[in-house]
């Protein structure tokens, strides 16, 4: 089963999404768990809840992602800031659980000067913090393209941060496209061998779901600008040859890329009149 969608407002609920996601050709979706620029979450319906977890147990929509707000960093140096990113992650993850086994993403993070291996015994005790053994949530670290101080810009990156962590039965990955392009991944010409990485510090099991996204930028700019599907540095071949990788092992794949509505539509209607 090929589980392609994109990234959808959560304003009208969750059920809404649903439905959103159905019209326009799409199987699964992300929202953010709350704004992506902070401040509190809405409360969560727990009929409206049910009402997606039907559709999921149907089959008419799959596995989803919910992505953390981009404000939160797990390795900030500000005490403060490290405590809201905490705060945060426990919250989401115990409201996850109104909808069992499905996916929460979040950006590392970026260590600010603290250096890479603090950023990782960093993140590491934010998920200690916010994880539990009873949940049943998978939670995904992104990959990213490395600009600044980003941590996980290298799967071996990633690896430090799961190997430090008590529960790394409960965490995946996330591969973006856009992210692991602009890292110097090259997954054009060389896309075997980039799972091949990944297979050797990762694991390929570790690979829970994929963010599809063309490029702005040549391959190694570290700089992560999403472009529309087959407009941008990576292509449509080369993203296609992701989707054939994913669709056997049921990953969802979200499309984060700049569009309305009706331009998602279009990127799902030429990917899967393509795949």
């Amino acid at each position: 089963m090929l589980y392609l969608g994109c990234h959808l407002s959560s304003s009208g609920g969750f059920a809404a999404m649903g439905r959103t996601a159905l019209s326009i050709g799409a199987n699964t979706f992300q929202f953010f768990t709350r704004n992506p620029r902070g401040g509190q979450a809405k409360a969560i319906d727990p009929a409206d809840a049910q009402a997606l977890a039907e559709l999921q147990r149907s089959g008419a929509i799959g596995p989803i992602v919910a992505h953390a707000p981009y404000t939160i960093n797990p390795c900030a140096a500000v005490p403060t800031t490290l405590d809201f990113a905490r705060r945060t992650m426990r919250d989401d993850l115990a409201r996850m659980e109104y909808l069992p086994g499905n996916f929460y993403n979040f950006h590392p993070g970026s260590h600010v000067g603290q250096g890479t291996d603090e950023g990782i015994r960093l993140i590491a005790e934010t998920l200690d913090s916010a994880m539990t053994p009873e949940q049943s949530t998978t939670v995904l670290l992104e990959t990213m393209a490395g600009k600044g101080t980003e941590v996980g810009g290298r799967f071996a990156e990633l690896r430090a941060v799961i190997d430090r962590c008590k529960l790394p039965e409960k965490l995946g990955v996330c591969l973006d496209t856009c992210h692991v392009h602009d890292a110097g991944y090259d997954i054009v010409s060389h896309f075997e061998d980039v799972l091949a990485e990944f297979d050797r510090e990762l694991g390929l099991s570790r690979l829970r779901a994929i963010h599809l996204n063309d490029s702005k930028n040549p391959i190694g700019a570290r700089k992560d600008r999403h472009e529309c599907i087959g407009r941008g540095e990576i292509g449509l071949q080369a993203l296609e040859c992701v989707l054939h990788f994913a669709e056997p092992r049921g990953l969802p794949v979200v499309l984060e890329t700049p569009n309305d509505l009706a331009g998602y539509a279009a990127e799902i209607a030429l990917l899967r009149n393509n795949f």
